[in-house]
């Protein structure tokens, strides 16, 4: 008999969405007006962002948010080339608004940045900031370097 609830794996993948959206707006509205109150109102969503990023890399193990990591940035890498090329240049190729596209891009290149960052932070966090649990501190036939007795 089990004595630990199960939980659907992948349950938390809201918020990673979150964490992408915060990032999202807050990229676009920095960069749409260089106003005070704007600025503020986006600091707030890119820590609300932070914060799920944190709760997601908290509740996934270290297999997944590896894959996370590595798939936002080349996600970021890819929306990278796109600013190479000029977003005024693929919003003129795109059918629709120019200026739409170019925010959507921008909302884009902001989001997957901060959440890969964000993501590869909580992760050498988990590798190398934050000890061994006691069950994997000692390997089996493995003395400790102090006296028990």
């Amino acid at each position: 008999m089990h004595d630990v609830i199960p939980t659907i794996r992948g349950s938390d993948r809201y918020l990673l969405a979150a964490s992408l959206t915060c990032f999202a707006v807050a990229g676009v509205a920095t960069v749409a007006v260089d106003a005070l109150e704007l600025t503020l109102g986006a600091t707030a969503l890119a820590i609300g962002g932070v914060y799920c990023v944190a709760r997601y890399a908290g509740s996934v193990d270290r297999r997944t948010l590896v894959q996370t990591a590595l798939g936002l940035w080349l996600a970021f890498l890819t929306i990278a080339g796109s600013h190479a090329v000029g977003l005024e240049t693929i919003g003129s190729v795109v059918p629709g608004p120019t200026r739409i596209t170019v925010v959507v891009l921008t909302g884009v290149a902001w989001a997957t940045l901060l959440s890969a960052t964000g993501s590869t932070i909580f992760l050498g966090f988990r590798e190398y900031g934050s000890p061994a649990p006691a069950d994997d501190q000692m390997l089996d036939n493995e003395t400790p370097d102090y006296s028990t007795r």
